[in-house]
C-alpha cells in the first residue's frame, strides 16, 4: 500500500502539489469532475502538463459529457481545487497517479451553470446571505459486493450470508471491507463505523462529516475506492439502491446540520427536543418540498423499488426522534453533534445536486419560518392507510415518473438546480423511464407468456 498520502487540515498551494508529485514519483495528474448524472469523469494528463493544469489554463471538449454543452459552445476549463490533491496509494511505485478534483469554467472564467459542483457553492452563496456560515453532511452510504465470473463480469452471486453487524466467518465481505478501510484511512477519511448492513453482501461505511462540497467529494471519492478495491478482490461493488428482490436496498442516509461559525445552529439547550427554531423551520422546508426534490435524491428507475414498506426505507413523509420508520430521524446526540437525518437519499444520486436541493428546501423553511407537523412516534410501517391520513402522513412519489412530474411543478427545487441543470436532468431522466417503460421484463413474460 506504501504511505503515498500527504493530505493533512492545512492548504495546498501550487509549490506543494509540484514538490509532492516529484517527491512520490507521480507520473500522471487526473483532472476528476462529475456530470449532471452523477457519473465521474476524469482527464488524465501527464506531469508535463501539471503547470498548465494548475493555472487554470487546461480545456476539454465539454459537449462530449451527458447534458453540459451543445457543440457550438463546447470549450470548457478545468479549475483545479487544489485542496481536493491526493495520490491513490493503490497506483504503481513506478508512476504513481495523483487527482484534483476540478470545477468547470466557460472561457470567460465564469462558472459554468451545468456543473453540479458549482452548483453547489452557489446555493451556499445563497446560504451565507442568512448568516450561516457552513452546511454539513456526514454520509452514510452503502452498497452491495457481488462475486465477478471468469470473465471479470458482475454476476449476482453474493459472496456472503452475513447479516446486520455479523462477524467472521459468516461476512465473507469483511477483508475487502478491512482494506476499503485502510486505504480510505490512507487518503486522510475518518472512518467512523464499519460493519455489514441487514442483507447478505451488503456493507456500510461512515466517515466523519465535512462542509457540503468537500463532503461531496468525499462521497465521489469513496465509490471510486470501494469499486477498486473490492475489484482486487475478485468482487463487483454496486451502489445501485435495490439490486436484489426481497432483501433491503442500499440508501445514504445523510446527517445535515448547519452553522454559524463553531456554532451549531440546529441545538438549543432550553427548546424541546432541545431542536432550535432553526432546526425545526429547516426540517419543515425539507418535509415541504421532499416531494419536488425526491427525482434528484432518489434518480433511477430503480431507486422506486427501495422505497417502498417492509425493507426498513422511507417512503413515508413524517419524523420522529424516537423510531426508525419516516423519513427524517432526530438522532440522540446533542450540541455540537445535533443533527437531522433524512434516510430517503441512496447512493445513486448526484450528491452535489442532492446537497444543493436539500438546502435550498430547508433554507425555504428557515426564510419563511415554518413550523413542521407532530413527530410521529409510532412505526408508520404497521399504521392502514386511513391511520396515515390522520396523522397527515403522505406518500414519497412510487416511481420515477411521478417523481419528475412533483419536480416540475417545485419551483423552490427547479430554481436549485438552475435552468440548465434541471432541462438537461429532466431529460436525461424522461428517457430514462420510457425506456424502462417500454421494456419487456422477464416478470411479464413469467406472468403473461403462457396464461394468455
Amino acid at each position: 500500500m506504501g504511505n503515498a498520502i500527504e493530505k493533512t487540515t492545512g492548504k495546498y498551494t501550487k509549490e506543494d502539489i509540484k514538490r509532492i508529485v516529484k517527491e512520490k514519483n507521480v507520473k500522471f495528474i487526473r483532472l476528476q469532475f462529475t456530470d449532471i448524472l452523477g457519473t465521474i469523469k476524469n482527464v488524465e494528463i501527464p506531469l508535463s502538463q501539471l503547470d498548465k493544469a494548475l493555472d487554470n489554463k487546461m480545456m476539454f471538449d465539454g459537449s462530449s459529457i451527458e447534458g453540459f454543452v451543445r457543440i457550438e459552445e463546447s470549450d470548457m476549463y478545468l479549475r483545479p481545487d487544489l485542496d481536493t490533491f491526493m495520490i491513490f496509494p493503490w497506483t504503481a511505485e513506478k508512476g504513481k497517479v495523483a487527482r484534483l478534483i476540478c470545477d468547470i469554467a466557460r472561457p470567460d472564467g465564469t462558472p459554468f451553470e451545468g456543473d453540479p459542483r458549482s452548483n453547489l457553492k452557489r446555493m451556499l452563496t445563497e446560504m451565507e446571505a442568512l448568516g450561516f456560515t457552513s452546511f454539513n453532511l456526514g454520509p452514510e452510504p452503502e452498497f452491495f459486493l457481488f462475486k465477478l465470473d471468469e470473465k471479470g463480469e458482475p454476476t449476482l452471486e453474493l459472496n456472503d450470508d452475513g447479516g446486520y453487524f455479523d462477524l467472521a466467518p459468516t461476512d465473507l465481505g469483511e477483508n475487502c471491507r478491512r482494506d476499503i478501510v485502510l486505504e480510505l484511512e490512507e487518503m486522510g477519511f475518518e472512518i467512523e463505523a464499519s460493519h455489514h448492513e441487514v442483507a447478505p453482501g451488503q456493507h456500510e461505511i461512515d466517515f466523519k462529516y465535512a462542509n457540503a462540497v468537500e463532503a461531496c467529494d468525499n462521497i465521489q471519492t469513496f465509490k471510486l475506492v470501494v469499486k477498486t478495491i473490492a475489484r482486487k478482490h475478485g468482487l463487483h461493488a454496486t451502489f445501485m439502491p435495490k439490486p436484489l428482490f426481497g432483501v433491503n436496498g442500499s440508501g445514504m442516509h445523510f446527517n445535515l446540520s448547519l452553522f454559524k461559525g463553531d456554532k451549531n445552529s440546529f441545538w438549543d439547550e432550553g427548546a424541546d427536543l432541545q431542536l432550535s427554531k432553526t432546526a425545526r423551520s429547516f426540517m419543515a422546508g425539507v418535509l415541504k418540498h421532499v416531494q419536488g426534490f425526491t427525482a434528484v435524491t432518489n434518480p433511477t428507475v430503480n431507486s422506486y423499488k427501495r422505497l417502498v414498506p417492509g425493507y426498513e426505507a422511507p417512503c413515508y413523509v413524517a419524523w420522529s426522534a424516537q423510531n426508525r420508520s419516516p423519513l427524517i430521524r432526530i438522532p440522540a446526540s446533542r450540541g455540537l453533534s445535533t443533527r437531522i437525518e433524512l434516510r430517503s437519499v441512496d447512493p445513486s444520486a448526484n450528491p452535489y445536486l442532492a446537497m444543493a436541493v436539500i438546502l435550498a428546501a430547508g433554507l425555504d423553511g428557515v426564510k419563511s419560518e415554518l413550523e413542521p407537523p407532530a413527530p410521529v412516534d409510532r412505526n408508520i410501517y404497521v399504521m392502514n392507510s386511513v391511520e396515515r391520513r390522520q396523522h397527515g402522513i403522505e406518500n414519497l412519489p412510487a416511481s420515477l415518473e411521478a417523481a419528475l412530474t412533483a419536480l416540475a411543478e417545485d419551483g423552490v427545487i427547479k430554481a436549485a438546480l438552475g435552468e440548465h441543470i434541471y432541462e438537461n436532468f429532466k431529460e436525461a431522466k424522461e428517457v430514462e423511464y420510457d425506456m424502462f417503460r417500454t421494456t419487456v421484463h422477464p416478470w411479464e413474460r413469467e406472468q403473461y407468456l403462457k396464461m394468455y
